[in-house]
């Protein structure tokens, strides 16, 4: 099965070195590559590490930042050259309701904007939007009611919120494209695939029957980067081989 790492997994030599961590994730197996940062690279640098290293990009995480007016044009430009058509939104400060109903407004208005460029707009969570804010909403529900973007649903931090990610998968496969796939304990401590406490083969099983391209993301970078996402490479590789047996 391909499968794709989200490049912060790494971010212990992509500032240093984007294309040799690029081309010893495309040796490990993975077969695309989500972005969180281009660390001041042209788009035909980025084209060209991507060649060499056998990958394409599935996505990107892009703070909202870059989806403002005054910016969004050269944020398309830049994607469409990279041949991105997955603009994911990593987070952002929604601490209170007045933040969360500009973040929505700005969704509403960028979404459009990018659909007519065939790029697709998500947003990716972490666990505090499954929890009731201080304002006493629920982030997650209202992105949900309030706009049309996408979700990459973070399955871990889902899990770490008190969430089923599988149910949850279930629920929102129609605004979906790709999932993040990761491992740690209930406590918010991440680990390698395998290594923690998260229903990542239930997870990966789902992610499979719905269609659902898997993004790995593994955070903790022990004892480096490189050697943690090989391990969680391993993992889905020997999955695959049960699979087939």
């Amino acid at each position: 099965m391909p499968y794709g790492l989200q490049m912060y997994s790494v971010r212990d030599i992509t500032g240093q070195d984007l294309r040799r961590a690029l081309v010893e994730v495309g040796a490990m197996g993975y077969s695309f590559a989500e972005f969180a940062g281009f660390f001041g690279h042209t788009a035909d640098e980025i084209c060209s590490f991507l060649s060499e290293a056998s990958l394409t990009v599935s996505g990107t995480h892009t703070g909202w930042q870059e989806l403002t007016p005054d910016r969004i044009r050269d944020t398309i430009a830049y994607h469409k050259a990279i041949g991105n058509r997955n603009i994911i939104v990593p987070g952002a400060d929604l601490s209170d309701e007045g933040k969360l109903n500009a973040f929505i407004d700005l969704l509403n208005e960028a979404q459009p904007v990018l659909a007519r460029e065939g790029i697709a707009l998500g947003y990716h969570n972490h666990a505090h939007e499954f929890q009731k804010t201080s304002y006493g909403a629920y982030i997650h529900k209202e992105l949900e009611k309030r706009t049309r973007v996408e979700f990459e649903i973070d399955t871990y931090w889902a899990y770490v919120a008190g969430e089923d990610p599988v149910a949850l998968l279930r629920r929102l496969s129609s605004r979906m494209q790709v999932i993040h796939l990761k491992d740690g304990d209930r406590a918010g401590h991440g680990q390698a695939l395998g290594e923690g406490t998260a229903p990542v083969a239930e997870v990966r099983k789902t992610a499979l029957e719905l269609g659902l391209s898997i993004v790995v993301e593994s955070e903790t970078m022990q004892p480096d980067g490189l050697s943690e996402v090989r391990r969680c490479i391993r993992y889905l590789q020997k999955k695959d081989a049960e699979d087939r047996a």
